[in-house]
């Protein structure tokens, strides 16, 4: 019994030899911590799908790309590596907690007519602007009358929508993302909490600073509010946004 007792003993001293010997290998702490990332689902290959779901692979993400013409994200999974893949949107929506709908304003209604149940419960996390050239001035007025960030919310019903990343032009995040010094701030509205914290995080993995406001305060910082297009660091959006009293 002495015996099978000194064996368990040293049993425990390998096994914890053996993990603290794994803990030391590089990228396996990294690695234990990336399982325990949302999974993302990014509607739209384009330009903010690609540069913002790009930015989030890199920082250990799983990401499933996705678009109408699945073949044509390819060249962009395959630059990438692993942890990027692609699919149909339906993938998409099956494979992410979260998900980017990284496309014009106007696809929003036709997804939710094709897809509304598969965004029940989802955070999605919406950078689309509403232009009326483009996705015609009927929905641009209900933006306006309702709120952006309200107006999506409406059409996905039973997800948790939280406005980022359309405060600018995509080419800002490629230059500015995780710049020396004071991060450039992100502003990001929604009225769920671990929503808004799921995103704040995400933005900060992407190499920016968030800085969270209501849901009904995101018209301030679309396409033609007084926010939009404003590079600032995050004590610089405060101020503006009037958090710093």
């Amino acid at each position: 019994m002495a015996d099978r007792k000194i064996l368990i003993v040293e049993d425990d001293k390998v096994a914890a030899k053996e993990l603290t010997t794994r803990l030391s290998i590089p990228g396996f702490a990294i690695a234990q911590t990336a399982a325990k990332k949302p999974k993302i689902g990014v509607i739209g290959g384009g330009n903010i799908g690609g540069t913002i779901g790009g930015l989030w692979v890199k920082a250990g993400y799983e990401v499933f790309f996705s678009s109408r013409h699945p073949e044509e994200l390819k060249p962009l999974t395959d630059k990438l590596g692993p942890l990027a893949k692609g699919g149909t949107v339906g993938e998409a929506l099956d494979f992410g907690e979260v998900i980017l709908i990284a496309v014009p304003y106007k696809a929003i209604p036709d997804l939710a007519k094709e897809y509304g149940p598969k965004f029940a419960g989802k955070i999605v996390v919406d950078p689309a602007n509403a232009v009326a050239r483009r996705d015609g001035e009927e929905l641009l007025k209900e933006t306006k009358e309702k709120g952006i960030g309200n107006t999506t919310e409406s059409y996905l019903k039973g997800s948790h929508v939280v406005r980022a990343f359309n405060s600018m032009s995509y080419t800002n995040f490629v230059k500015e993302a995780h710049r020396a010094g004071d991060r450039m701030a992100i502003p990001i509205a929604g009225d769920d909490a671990r929503a808004v914290q799921v995103a704040s995080q995400l933005v900060r993995d992407a190499g920016f600073e968030p800085v969270a406001v209501p849901l009904a305060r995101a018209q301030e910082f679309a396409q033609g509010g007084p926010i939009y297009g404003q590079q600032l660091t995050a004590k610089e959006l405060r101020e503006r946004f009037g958090l710093t009293k």
